[in-house]
């Protein structure tokens, strides 16, 4: 193997390591014995454990929101477009579970991106421009978009946890489901919600 395919293979065999074990319970020892390398072709690419979990950490966070860039990046109905971010979030946590756990299960030691949440966020700033330009549309304060981005990429975010052990129902009709929830919601807006504090007092 040349370097840049040793650091690749060792990548994958660390993300599944990682994804199946935890980062506490994988050690070095096992990575290099999965790779069949030696311990010091390990710390020769990462220079240890911790710098590893970081690179793994960092390119599945770039995996998946390249994932949702793309999903986004086309104009369609908000519906549409809300059913797309779902059925990403869905689709990764089914066939790169690994690497879901990964983003999960563990806080990263060393990540150039930050953690799950950050991750979620960044998604949620791309929602929110989607957003913004729809509520001016419709005459609501485009300024609200960012609230009510955070509350809808959150909600699929927690959803798609909890699916991650269920994995039912089907992940079209757990999409389904939350854009029905989300959009039929949205599609009645208040312009000036209050909340509701009960029946006037005698």
């Amino acid at each position: 193997m040349t370097g840049p395919q040793r650091r690749e293979q060792l990548l994958d065999v660390a993300r599944e390591l990682f994804g199946r074990q935890g980062f506490g319970a994988t050690s070095i020892e096992e990575i290099a014995a999965h790779a069949d390398v030696s311990k010091p072709v390990v710390y020769e690419h990462f220079g240890g454990k911790d710098a590893l979990h970081g690179v793994v950490v960092d390119r599945e966070m770039q995996r998946l929101l390249g994932r949702f860039t793309e999903a986004l990046s086309d104009p369609g109905h908000p519906r549409e477009l809300l059913q797309r971010a779902a059925l990403v979030l869905l689709e990764y946590i089914e066939s790169d579970t690994d690497g879901f756990l990964v983003l999960t299960r563990d806080a990263p030691v060393t990540s150039g991106m930050g953690s799950y949440p950050s991750l979620i966020g960044e998604v949620a700033r791309k929602v929110e421009h989607i957003l913004g330009e729809q509520f001016g549309v419709r005459g609501y304060d485009p300024r609200l978009a960012a609230l009510y981005s955070q509350a809808l990429v959150g909600m699929v975010a927690l959803v798609g946890q909890w699916w991650l052990d269920t994995r039912s129902p089907d992940k079209r009709d757990v999409a389904a489901h939350l854009v029905n929830l989300a959009y039929n919601g949205l599609s009645h807006l208040d312009a000036r919600p209050d909340l509701f504090d009960g029946p006037p007092g005698p």
